[in-house]
């Protein structure tokens, strides 16, 4: 599990790689988030030596990788899959073969554009909530219930009102994921205006020095645009 294309590409085929070592037979099983033809380009330079691949990004962030509920997309060969099944279900609550090699991580850069947009979405509402003189944290409470709730809000909401903007996953990752994203939409001719802004925004976080922390940081953005802060009412 690696951080981006260049890695990956660089540990299975560059200068003492795992194809200069491997021998027909083995799976190699890349849980990174890279750009789907990266995936590719690696499974077919390891198809020539007889060794199998699977992409198996993953989902969940720092809390579920500890309690070992990730979800994890596949892409792959249906008998590849089946053979890796019960080793990913060791680390994970929801294991799911989404399609041919590549398809995992297509699947990732959905994910990461839902994820980057709902957080962009909480922060608007939070920001426009404190600005206009209600407490967050009661608006927290009163939507979680109703359609607005999701798992974003239920782990991202809590951070901004805290405060605690320690990485579960941080904003440079996240970065790299839209990026990814990004080069990949346009390869297909799909655009993604909102994923766009959000990338822009998360920029301009790192250039105020906030790369490191976790993407619920992207509240900040907010916050300097309205001269506010988020925090939590008194109880």
């Amino acid at each position: 599990m690696l951080p981006n294309s260049p890695n990956v590409k660089a540990v299975a085929l560059g200068e003492n790689g795992l194809i200069e070592g491997a021998h027909e037979g083995l799976i190699y099983m890349d849980m990174s988030s890279i750009a789907p033809g990266v995936s590719r380009e690696v499974y077919e330079a390891l198809a020539v030596k007889g060794i199998d691949m699977i992409d198996a990004p993953v989902s969940g962030g720092e809390p579920k990788a500890i309690d070992g509920t990730m979800s994890v997309m596949v892409g792959g060969k249906l008998e590849v899959f089946e053979k890796c099944k019960a080793v990913l279900d060791v680390m994970a609550g929801s294991v799911v073969r989404v399609g041919e090699i590549g398809a995992g991580n297509i699947t990732k850069l959905a994910n990461q554009v839902i994820v980057a947009l709902n957080i962009a979405a909480v922060s608007e509402a939070f920001v426009l909530s404190q600005k206009a003189g209600v407490d967050p944290a009661a608006v927290f409470a009163a939507i979680r219930g109703g359609l607005a709730g999701s798992t974003v809000l239920e782990a991202k909401g809590p951070m901004m009102l805290d405060r605690n903007f320690d990485p579960g996953f941080k904003i440079a990752l996240h970065m790299k994921d839209l990026t990814n994203a990004l080069e990949t939409s346009h390869e297909f001719g799909v655009p993604l205006p909102l994923t766009s802004s959000v990338l822009e925004m998360m920029y301009a976080l790192k250039v105020d020095g906030h790369e490191f922390e976790d993407h619920s940081s992207l509240v900040k953005f907010y916050e300097k645009l309205a001269n506010t802060e988020v925090i939590r009412g008194e109880k």
